[in-house]
């Protein structure tokens, strides 16, 4: 009898202990910060917001009812090389400190980041530089190698920020803390703010947009956020408190769509209809699965996205960097590639640092293989 009262303190204590960790754990800055005081009100306010949670037009269950949990964490310890590339990608490295003399310019980071020089500006989005796509460098996805060839440092004095939602591998924590002490201003939907001014950044640089709200970010380039169908959260209990987005940027030379992660749905025909076309489409490919199907795109989703847009060009992102989900890494543009071609859809495919011009150069190798 006495040692079974033991063994119940000695688990009540370890249980205890665990808790208090764990709690302590969720505690880190990286987490972020739900939105409260007047940023929760005027996020009340939005028509996306409903039962305490934003959501999207169509019901967006993030998993199928077939889903299992246990083949997932299967496959997420499975060794498979093909998930993650066996040598180094390769990469080009660019002054980007230059001014450019092309009406716009792209250098992709790999997965979603990249640098867009429209006009003479520089607009960084999804700036994404650290290790992992995790809260630890030593759990989660880590990036693949050859990703590393650029960081801040590299990048030429900043215009604007965007940022599309607060997921991991859209928003790093390490970034946004270096740029504490920079002006550059930043943009995001609805709530993300919270988690920078938790971070240190001023609120006078902070702009939060609701779907379909438009602002200047500089003279001459207009930001207008629109629909997404996906989600947000970085913690286990603020799923969908923020908002996501995609963008269209404008200026009196060119329209570039930036979509984010979005899952296929009817924005992209009604966001098409309303611009018009786009020079380029940037467009997640990639981390996709059929067990969740609503919240990111298959390859074959993503050239019906772009020809819903009416674009010119598509720019296949979400892929390069990163193994999150359970495909071979180059499985995305390998089936985006056929499908593309089926449509005579023009694709461009750069390395890691290898620019899209707009007058010029579209870079179209197949790298990868």
């Amino acid at each position: 009898m006495r040692l079974l009262k033991r063994i119940m303190i000695i688990t009540t204590i370890v249980i205890a202990v665990i808790a208090i960790a764990g709690f302590l754990f969720m505690q880190r800055a990286i987490f972020g910060k739900n939105p409260d005081g007047a940023r929760l009100e005027r996020i009340k306010k939005s028509p996306y917001y409903k039962d305490g949670v934003f959501q999207y037009p169509e019901s967006t269950p993030l998993m199928t009812k077939e889903a299992s949990y246990l083949k997932m964490i299967q496959l997420q310890f499975k060794t498979d090389e093909a998930r993650e590339p066996t040598i180094p990608l390769p990469s080009v490295k660019t002054n980007l400190k230059k001014v450019p003399t092309n009406n716009f310019q792209i250098t992709w980071f790999g997965h979603s980041s990249y640098l867009l020089q429209i006009d003479g500006k520089n607009i960084l989005v999804d700036p994404v530089f650290s290790k992992a796509a995790s809260p630890v460098d030593f759990v989660g996805a880590k990036r693949f190698p050859g990703t590393d060839v650029y960081s801040l440092k590299d990048m030429p004095p900043l215009d604007a920020i965007l940022l599309t939602h607060d997921h991991y591998d859209h928003l790093d924590y390490e970034v946004i803390t270096q740029l504490k002490d920079s002006a550059v201003k930043f943009y995001m939907p609805l709530g993300v703010g919270a988690h920078l001014e938790h971070w240190g950044i001023d609120t006078s640089r902070i702009t939060e947009l609701d779907w379909w709200d438009k602002t200047e970010i500089i003279t001459g380039i207009r930001l207008t956020a629109t629909p997404a169908r996906h989600f947000s959260g970085r913690g286990l209990t603020d799923r969908g408190k923020t908002l996501w987005t995609s963008y269209v940027i404008e200026s009196d030379s060119s329209r570039i769509y930036v979509g984010g992660d979005s899952g296929y749905g009817p924005h992209f025909k009604t966001i098409g209809e309303k611009f018009g076309s786009f020079d380029l489409t940037i467009l997640e490919c990639g981390q996709y699965h059929t067990y969740w199907p609503l919240i990111h795109m298959m390859p074959e989703e993503v050239v019906q996205a772009h020809l819903d847009l009416k674009g010119k060009v598509l720019f296949p992102v979400h892929w390069g960097k990163f193994a999150l989900g359970f495909h071979p890494w180059k499985e995305p543009i390998e089936r985006l590639m056929i499908r593309a071609d089926a449509n005579a859809v023009k694709v461009t495919t750069p390395k890691i640092g290898e620019q899209i011009l707009s007058e010029g150069s579209l870079p179209q190798s197949k790298w990868w293989k």
